[in-house]
């Protein structure tokens, strides 16, 4: 027969094996960013586990939800300014032009020339 442990045993066990735990009050959201998608976690509970200098997240509980990432293309500013020299026209819409081009200079240049 097993006799449960109470909680300030269980807490005094951990600490003389290098465990600490404790609650992180007030979490709103966690999201878990994968390359595909994001997973989101209303008014979870969260505990930190620390162990030996690394944290462990635990979480629990909430209401799920999962949506398809959001891919924002990121455009280097030497593009930028490549191609707004190449075509005479103004950063901004040399910006645009290359967001509309999917960050491919070529392309960019092309399409400012013939407007």
């Amino acid at each position: 027969m097993h006799r449960r442990m109470n909680p300030r045993e269980a807490k005094r066990m951990m600490q003389r094996m290098g465990l600490n735990m404790d609650a992180m009050p007030d979490v709103e959201q966690v999201i878990i960013k994968t390359s595909g998608k994001e997973i989101v976690i209303d008014e979870p509970e969260v505990a930190i586990l620390e162990m030996q200098g690394q944290k462990i997240f635990q979480v629990t509980g909430g209401k799920i939800s999962e949506k398809a990432a959001e891919h924002k293309l990121t455009i280097p500013e030497e593009d930028v300014r490549l191609v707004a020299d190449q075509t005479g026209k103004s950063l901004e819409e040399a910006r645009k032009a290359l967001e509309e081009c999917g960050g491919e200079l070529a392309k960019a240049i092309l399409l400012l020339q013939s407007k």
